[in-house]
């Protein structure tokens, strides 16, 4: 398959710039991928989609602070640095800018000498890896200089840097939000618990390379970036139980579902795991766990699409999204949601 045949034409202004006020008060609209149908509700509705038995499977991963903007030393020029892998030794693979004033060897300051850097090797795509210096405990001093790294969609600052992350956060690690779950409310997540579904968490660290576009003709020439995943124990028992009593394994978020996929049985069942994964999912791919789908609208030719378009066929899929373009949905992380099942 082309890369092209997972375009969509989308106006610009339904890319949404902000967070509404209310998490749950979101748009949702259902694809049934059996026969293509769809309905349009709001987020908060979710519960009654959702079948006492079923689980549902969240990805607790927490946002870094990881833009930081400082001075090129001695020039004072300004520059930028967005952390993307902890390589260990006060070290991290980072994206910058400006590249070309960069090289090995250049330093930086953040926060008035708070942080100083140095860039000690420059990677394949023109990733750096950058060594700092700092007194404490790095992540305490993340939170006082950095800011949260918005996609390049989002033209507009945020006001609540709480909105970029979920309700359920908790294991700091992701360059970006698991977007899906910014819609959850905790008591959103109560009346779920209380309609008899089990939510179980894992965690995967986003990377930026889901919103590198996909620049190959042919989609299987595309190299998929690795992130880092884990499934506890914990979650996997409540999967493989949920499955085996004959319920749903309903994943929040692109990112849940490839953590889930990456270590699948053939089986359909999961064990507890932990590692990196390159897991790269379009049409033709046979889902051994995931059952139903919750996730945002995603960019055109993007990997998300093509993997939305795997589980529910991609005709269905983009008929849906230019149904949502009709409908003047909003799109992308601070946009509205859909259900497939």
């Amino acid at each position: 398959m082309k890369t092209s045949d997972f375009y969509y034409d989308l106006p610009p202004e339904l890319i949404a710039q902000t967070p509404i006020q209310q998490r749950d008060a979101s748009r949702l609209m259902t694809l049934d991928r059996q026969t293509g149908k769809t309905e349009h509700r709001h987020f908060y509705e979710l519960p009654e989609l959702l079948r006492p038995g079923d689980c549902l499977i969240l990805n607790d991963s927490r946002v870094l602070p990881a833009r930081l903007v400082g001075r090129r030393m001695p020039s004072g020029g300004v520059c930028e640095v967005l952390l993307l892998i902890d390589r260990g030794d006060k070290t991290w693979e980072c994206l910058v800018r400006p590249g070309r004033r960069l090289r090995v060897g250049a330093r930086m300051s953040f926060g008035d000498g708070e942080l100083t850097a140095q860039v000690v090797e420059e990677l394949e795509e023109g990733n750096r890896l950058i060594r700092f210096d700092y007194e404490g405990i790095f992540l305490e001093v993340l939170e006082r200089l950095g800011r949260m790294p918005l996609p390049p969609y989002i033209k507009e600052e945020l006001e609540d840097q709480e909105r970029y992350q979920t309700v359920y956060s908790k294991v700091l690690g992701s360059a970006a939000a698991p977007t899906a779950g910014l819609h959850f409310t905790p008591e959103l997540l109560e009346t779920i618990a209380a309609r008899g579904v089990g939510i179980g968490y894992v965690t995967l660290h986003v990377g930026l390379g889901t919103f590198r576009p996909v620049k190959e003709e042919e989609i299987t020439d595309h190299k998929m970036h690795q992130e880092y995943c884990v499934i506890p124990q914990e979650t996997a028992d409540l999967i493989n139980s949920t499955r085996a009593a004959g319920g749903r394994c309903v994943c929040v978020g692109t990112t849940s579902c490839r953590t889930l996929e990456s270590w699948a049985r053939e089986d359909g069942t999961v064990p507890a795991a932990a590692g990196w994964t390159g897991i790269y999912i379009y049409p033709g791919y046979r889902f051994k766990v995931m059952d139903a789908l919750v996730t945002n609208f995603h960019l055109p030719e993007s990997t998300l699409i093509m993997l939305v378009s795997a589980f529910a066929g991609r005709d269905r899929v983009l008929s849906a999204y230019q149904e949502a373009v009709r409908q003047r949905y909003r799109f992308f992380s601070f946009g509205d949601a859909m259900f497939l099942y």
